[in-house]
């Protein structure tokens, strides 16, 4: 499997997240695909890296698309610096938000009681 967004990798094995990679490669165009899906329960986000080779054989990543839980439009980056500031400034968010909700559940089913 080729080694790409090892910095990511290791940010959401830090954070718990589980994931899951997997390679395609299209008949149609030049571009490989490499599709990257994480989450804690489900693997509901997904990273798709599009990379051709260069001349010497190195991988060149044309553009990073990330799509979050029911997002419509991706969000495209053309580094993986790019992608890890941006997960650094949302998942804890996100982590934050979801955190609340567990609490208003638990609070609502011991009033209901």
């Amino acid at each position: 499997m080729i080694t790409v967004l090892n910095q990511t990798k290791q940010y959401l094995k830090s954070r718990h997240y589980q994931y899951e990679k997997s390679y395609i490669r299209p008949l149609m165009t030049p571009e490989s695909v490499y599709v990257f899906k994480f989450g804690r329960e489900a693997l509901n986000n997904r990273v798709i890296i599009r990379y051709s080779h260069t001349w010497t054989g190195r991988r060149k990543i044309n553009e990073i698309d990330l799509r979050l839980h029911k997002q419509k439009h991706p969000r495209i980056f053309r580094t993986e610096k790019e992608l890890l500031d941006y997960l650094e400034s949302r998942l804890p968010q996100r982590e934050h938000q979801e955190a609340e909700k567990e609490q208003e559940r638990q609070t609502d089913e011991e009033n209901a009681k």
